[in-house]
């Protein structure tokens, strides 16, 4: 089973309308839908925005529908020239740019107990999603995404992110659900359509192209489910 978590409605809605024979479980305020895409079995929930929000329902996944693995899909920011609105951004690592232990000697987004900063998403899963995108006719950028509770509206921490982690992408879950992914063993994608440009004109770009946005994401995981076999097939 391939679990899919999305941070708001509309970026998971249209998902969800799209499973055959849906099984819904309600766990700790998430509505977790589970059933059949192009004959694949998913089980795809809403986590609701930020790190705490994606971490929980990753490890409900994990823990009570045994996904063997997560994709994580919806919308960023754009936190390079070369990433533009309606792009679409395959991580290749996540990080999280708001821990910040460096008063203790740690390097900046260090988490500690698990001794790393980055952590490298799955790469036949990202790659199969790449090639989704690609199909679909959308660019593509592969990179790292960056994570925090906080909304990215300004240059200048903007570029602060970009510079400090080299980032292409920021966003407020995947980081939290590479965290979870990587404690668990379970390999993780991330996928992110680019909704407007981390700047200040983004409070006027993101209620504009959000929707947009979320529909590319949705439709490249569809396409990428359509390449997966049936576990009868398996």
């Amino acid at each position: 089973m391939i679990g899919i978590i999305g941070a708001m409605d509309v970026e998971i809605d249209e998902l969800k309308k799209r499973i055959v024979l849906p099984v819904k479980t309600k766990i700790a305020g998430i509505d977790f839908v589970c059933g059949e895409i192009e004959n694949v079995t998913v089980c795809a929930a809403r986590c609701n925005p930020g790190k705490v929000n994606a971490a929980l329902c990753a490890q409900i996944m994990i823990d009570r529908f045994s996904v063997e693995s997560i994709i994580n899909i919806g919308v960023g920011c754009s936190l390079s020239p070369s990433v533009a609105i309606k792009n679409v951004v395959i991580a290749t690592e996540v990080c999280q740019y708001d821990i910040d232990t460096t008063g203790c000697g740690d390097p900046a987004g260090f988490i500690s107990g698990m001794g790393v900063i980055n952590i490298e998403t799955d790469k036949e899963l990202s790659d199969g999603l790449a090639l989704a995108a690609i199909r679909s006719g959308e660019k593509i950028h592969r990179g790292k995404v960056a994570t925090g509770d906080y909304f990215i509206a300004s240059n200048e921490i903007k570029e602060k992110i970009a510079e400090r982690f080299g980032a292409i992408c920021g966003e407020m879950e995947g980081g939290a659900i590479g965290q979870v992914c990587y404690a668990n063993g379970v390999p993780f994608a991330v996928l992110r359509s680019i909704s407007d440009g981390g700047n200040e004109a983004s409070a006027m770009d993101y209620p504009t192209f959000k929707s947009i946005a979320a529909k590319i994401s949705t439709a490249t995981v569809t396409d990428y489910l359509k390449t997966q076999k049936t576990q009868l097939e398996i």
